[in-house]
């Protein structure tokens, strides 16, 4: 053969390789596609105080495995310890006041009473004055001083219920169904929870990370000052949207770490998220905002889902750590020995890169 055959030869091997690659990359990327774009979420918490204070103890360390309701740290307590101490003491204030307005009550029902009393008696003597009216037993001006002294016994009368009505305006309901007694036990429990609240705690279990609070630092109600990273671990995965086109939940998935080369992990796809941030248009006021683009071939979009793990990782990867994922659409068995060996590639190129 010569030069220019074997040249010949050589170019055509290679036309062919890379037709057939080509041809192997169109189906891989719609039967069995696979992406480097994974990542290892595990969701952070950011632990916040509930009140504003001095930090008074820090109980956990940098990288720390915490548990729930572990206490992270200690507020300054002496504010919150007299506000509940005032608390007791208007819970107190709120019964001696009951107790006096119930005094009240009882003396202007004893007062209405006499006032009922004294009526009863101006009454009858004004229609005995009247009926000697009548015969002239007594004078004209008698007989008005009698009804006057009537009308001031019925106003008195008018008077005691009338501070009966407003003594138990006042006093409300009986028990701990009265108004000043729940506004008081109201106070008293917030007070309470505020003392509680100087403990905070960890809202879930996880690991403490790039803890910066010391002791004595002033923390602001509803300002994180911890992250903690929580033990569940989500797998997302970015691929170009023609290649879901036939992937479906529950479909099985490979997944190989970047951190553990030679290992592939059984999974299934679990979700599919609902859209990307170009999908969401913000109600600004403004006018549409139409990208612009002068490349002939546009970049791909790529849409996530996520990964669920058939069996749990231990000890757990960082949040963040990347992954590949390789698919297997249930529908289409015959790509699946090509992406296990694809799997089992990338698997093994770890070792390098």
């Amino acid at each position: 053969m010569t030069p220019d055959q074997k040249f010949n030869y050589w170019v055509k091997a290679a036309l062919a390789a890379f037709v057939l690659l080509f041809i192997y990359f169109l189906i891989a990327d719609s039967f069995m596609p696979m992406t480097p774009e994974a990542r290892v979420m595990r969701p952070v918490v950011r632990v916040a105080p509930e009140l504003s204070a001095p930090v008074e103890q820090v109980l956990v360390h940098d990288h720390q495995r915490v548990a729930k309701g572990e206490i992270l740290f200690r507020l300054d307590s002496e504010p919150f310890d007299i506000a509940l101490a005032d608390a007791r003491l208007n819970r107190e204030q709120a019964e001696q006041d009951n107790a006096r307005l119930r005094a009240d009550l009882a003396a202007a029902r004893a007062a209405l009473a006499s006032a009922q009393a004294t009526g009863e008696e101006r009454g009858g003597e004004l229609r005995r004055g009247a009926a000697m009216l009548d015969r002239n037993g007594i004078s004209r001006q008698q007989y008005e001083q009698l009804v006057a002294a009537e009308h001031t016994a019925q106003s008195a009368v008018d008077s005691a219920q009338a501070k009966i009505d407003s003594l138990e305006v006042q006093l409300g309901a009986e028990g701990e169904a009265n108004l000043r007694l729940r506004q008081a036990e109201n106070a008293l429990q917030k007070a309470r929870l505020d003392v509680q609240r100087t403990e905070v705690r960890a809202p879930e279990t996880g690991e403490v990370a790039n803890l910066q609070l010391q002791q004595g630092d002033y923390v602001q109600a509803g300002q994180p000052v911890i992250a903690m990273v929580a033990q569940s671990v989500d797998i997302i995965a970015d691929f170009r949207e023609k290649s879901l086109r036939h992937v479906s939940p529950g479909d099985e998935a490979k997944v190989v770490f970047d951190s553990l080369p030679g290992h592939i992990y059984p999974g299934h796809v679990e979700a599919f998220d609902a859209g990307v941030r170009e999908g969401q248009i913000a109600p600004n006021g403004q006018l549409a905002d139409i990208p612009n683009s002068d490349r002939w071939v546009r970049d791909a979009q790529r849409l996530r889902i996520h990964i669920a793990l058939e069996q749990p990782l231990d000890p757990l990867p960082s949040s963040g750590a990347r992954a590949t994922v390789q698919l297997l659409p249930g529908e289409h068995p015959m790509a699946n020995p090509f992406a296990w060996l694809q799997a089992h590639l990338v698997s093994g190129l770890h070792y390098v890169y």
